[in-house]
């Protein structure tokens, strides 16, 4: 599957201009949601990297969002050509998805990444930069937080406390399985906040991770 990109750009930038892009990109994100009527494929992507950070893995997989149940998936490796800066992995990470992407036969209605959405200092994680790319609705499903500030949510599965960057309301800090550490969850593009963490929860059975990231990091494994 080619995908479409929608605000397409150079990845051989410095630093200072991965930031530039990165504020005029944040402009264009969307937090209200844009789904299909009837959702049902959600895809999960993992990224890895070898040999010292010479090479990036990316895997793709696809997911039925009814049955969870895996549908098609795709792992390529390339050169990597972006150095490891904090902010700015998306730059690092993304040319290997998009890659992965090429050898899927089905276009999702929903990606769940492993990184930021908006939970971001400058509103662009790897969720939200895939989405304005591509116009696909992303969300942003971290095992850890990058900003931002939250009261501890209570211990059972589905309850959540809102995470704040200041006054505004960036993402969610969701419990998806009973007395376990909660991931951070921030809408990528096209979707809220709300239906952000209700998706992932759908998408999460009785493990910490939701299927897409399970699925994907199990593909990646796999074929290494």
């Amino acid at each position: 599957m080619q995908l479409k990109l929608d605000n397409p750009h150079p990845w051989d930038l410095s630093i200072q201009q991965a930031k530039v892009l990165q504020v005029e990109l944040a402009s264009k994100v969307i937090i209200k949601d844009k789904l299909p009527d009837d959702i049902q494929y959600v895809a999960g992507i993992d990224v890895g990297f070898e040999n010292n950070g010479k090479i990036t893995r990316a895997a793709v997989v696809i997911i039925d969002f009814k049955t969870l149940e895996h549908i098609d998936s795709s792992l390529v490796r390339i050169k990597t050509t972006f150095p490891y800066v904090p902010g700015y992995l998306s730059f690092r990470e993304l040319p290997a998805v998009l890659k992965a992407f090429e050898n899927i036969s089905i276009e999702p209605d929903i990606v769940l990444c492993d990184g930021q959405g908006i939970a971001h200092p400058r509103r662009l994680g790897i969720a939200s930069h895939l989405g304005v790319l591509t116009g696909l609705p992303t969300i942003g499903v971290a095992k850890s937080r990058l900003i931002g500030t939250f009261k501890e949510p209570s211990d059972r599965k589905g309850n959540k406390s809102l995470l704040y960057d200041g006054k505004d309301k960036i993402g969610y800090v969701l419990r998806t399985r009973d007395n376990v550490k909660p991931l951070y969850i921030s809408p990528g593009h096209k979707i809220s906040l709300l239906t952000a963490c209700d998706i992932v929860l759908k998408c999460t059975t009785k493990y910490r991770l939701p299927e897409t990231t399970r699925w994907a990091h199990h593909i990646a494994s796999e074929t290494k």
